[in-house]
């Protein structure tokens, strides 16, 4: 895997060389400088001048941005972008305008709260611009009804409809956006008077941010479920000790890691099963599973998340995201373990099983990147990859 101070333009030379099928003498030989001076600038010796870059860029047929920068993890041109995430942006700015005088015609709550359910599973499905295209309309009649005619029903659609567009602008690459989202959830969580809801926002925020404020943020969630022993509560704080274990793999706190992950498996156990009707969060123990891996990809403990991953096998039952994530995790740990061949494929399963979440998860460029720098010249598949990622 390349080292974290293997980002610079030598870097991106030499991936790109080795996408092209190119030997380090063959660029050499086509941009007219010398070997030397190339395998210097490769390792990062020695810079890389602009006439070297333009060279290298002419003869590998990549803009020179390529060379010279990191490219976006936004496989979506801009324009096609904007237009998800525009009105979404907007549909969250009306959450206090109250009634909507524009607003000519509302679906019935009945059907709204159905549209919320449905958003929900689009993302889980790994369809994300559905979902993206469904939000704006869906929250801004959830919010005209929330204003003339509320129930609980009602809010707590809203709020899902929130943590929806959350996930869906931190999976495009937008996380101002998602904790903008998260904070009207919590808005909608306080009209339905539903502490589990207000836990899960708590979840969410606790792993969207990387500071000490997460570990109060999960401690927060706890206190809002103090004494609740219901399938929800359980399920709830269960989760809140995943994110927990997020949090500590972050922070390289292996012990916290298996603190947080023996009691989220001990409370999947009084769970008994998924439970994927509490809040969309399919806690159980696959969950905990996944997590698990992940915490140790995340401590790079790669022989433990090898063991793990290779381990783990997971029902037909379980959402695509959560398989789809599986995936790159165990491209990741195959990688390090000096598998390159069975990596590529669980990468390419993962794009075939979900393009548009794989396109956007570091792990699979993380991935790729490694498999470059582990082949003298990449193969057509793992061209083909990084060609989808935009590297």
């Amino acid at each position: 895997m390349p080292r974290p101070d293997d980002d610079h333009t030598g870097a991106r030379i030499r991936e790109q060389r080795r996408l092209a099928h190119l030997s380090q003498r063959a660029l050499a030989e086509q941009t007219g400088y010398s070997l030397s001076l190339l395998s210097q600038v490769e390792c990062g010796a020695r810079p890389a001048s602009a006439g070297l870059v333009a060279a290298a860029a002419r003869v590998l047929r990549v803009d020179t941005s390529k060379l010279t920068g990191p490219t976006s993890l936004n496989a979506l041109p801009p324009d096609r972008l904007s237009a998800l995430v525009v009105p979404i942006r907007e549909a969250l700015d009306v959450y206090d305008l109250g009634t909507n005088p524009d607003l000519v015609a509302c679906r019935p709550a009945p059907a709204l709260v159905s549209a919320a359910d449905t958003v929900c599973r689009q993302v889980r499905a790994t369809h994300l611009r559905a979902a993206a295209e469904a939000l704006p309309d869906l929250i801004v009649e959830l919010t005209q009804i929330a204003s003339t005619a509320p129930t609980t029903a009602v809010w707590q659609a809203l709020a899902s409809a929130y943590r929806t567009a959350h996930d869906v602008a931190l999976k495009l690459g937008h996380p101002d956006l998602s904790r903008v989202a998260l904070d009207r959830m919590e808005w909608a969580a306080r009209g339905a008077s539903d502490p589990g809801l207000s836990a899960v926002q708590r979840y969410k925020r606790a792993i969207l941010l990387r500071s000490a404020t997460s570990l109060r943020l999960i401690e927060s969630g706890h206190s809002l479920l103090a004494g609740d022993a219901t399938r929800e509560g359980l399920a709830v704080a269960g989760q809140l000790h995943l994110g927990a274990a997020t949090v500590a793999a972050r922070r390289n706190d292996s012990a916290g890691v298996e603190t947080h992950i023996a009691a989220a498996r001990e409370l999947a156990a009084r769970v008994n099963g998924e439970a994927g009707d509490v809040h969309w969060l399919s806690f159980g123990m696959v969950n905990v599973a996944l997590h698990e891996l992940g915490a140790a990809v995340t401590l790079r403990s790669y022989d433990e998340a090898l063991v793990q991953a290779r381990a783990l096998k997971m029902p037909d039952s379980t959402v695509t995201s959560r398989r789809a994530r599986y995936m790159v995790d165990r491209a990741l740990v195959e990688m390090e373990a000096g598998s390159p061949e069975t990596s590529l494929k669980y990468l390419i399963r993962a794009r075939r099983a979900a393009p548009e979440q794989t396109r956007h998860l570091p792990g699979t460029r993380a991935t790729v990147r490694g498999l470059v720098h582990m082949s003298r010249r990449a193969p057509d598949g793992l061209a083909s990859m990084a060609r989808w990622i935009g590297m």
